[in-house]
């Protein structure tokens, strides 16, 4: 049986442009909108702020995180039966996505069909290469991957749990 979810009028998941993803969630945040939408910023310079925030790199370092893990993330929505993965780079912008709650709510809530998308790691660092094959995955699908961030950590890839259902 093939199941087909509806997609909210007007928002196209074919987009590849990881900004507009991003800030396209903003209507479909219903949680702390205060807190969210308080300082004026967009989504994506909100993200970007908070990635500056807690960890030391420099704005354009910032965005290439935020972009590439916004690309990971769609490309773990859009393909749930891949395994994906990232590196340890690339990982501190999906988890900067994941701790601002109302905006990982809002992206589950218009590109996951409603569905919370888990992060369920395992302990131990996955040493198989599965981060340079995502990075080959997520090119197929029309990313512009960061070639040089997902390199850095080569075959060192995330933790994550294949066997959970949606997770990623």
């Amino acid at each position: 049986m093939t199941v087909a979810l509806d997609r909210p009028t007007g928002i196209s998941t074919r987009s590849r442009d990881p900004q507009e993803l991003l800030n396209a969630v903003a209507p479909h945040i219903t949680e702390l909108t205060i807190n969210v939408f308080d300082s004026g910023m967009n989504l994506w310079d909100r993200e970007i702020a908070l990635l500056l925030r807690d960890h030391t790199m420099v704005r354009d370092m910032a965005g290439r995180i935020l972009a590439n893990a916004v690309m990971y993330v769609m490309g773990s929505i859009e393909n749930p039966d891949v395994h994906l993965g990232v590196g340890k780079l690339v990982d501190i912008g999906v988890h900067q996505l994941i701790l601002d709650t109302p905006v990982w709510w809002g992206l589950c809530r218009l590109y996951n069909g409603g569905r919370y998308k888990h992060h369920a790691p395992f302990i131990q660092r996955r040493g198989d290469g599965l981060c340079l094959r995502t990075a080959d995955f997520l090119r197929t699908q029309g990313w512009a991957v960061d070639e040089e961030l997902w390199a850095i950590d080569g075959a060192d890839c995330s933790p994550c749990d294949n066997k959970v259902p949606d997770s990623h």
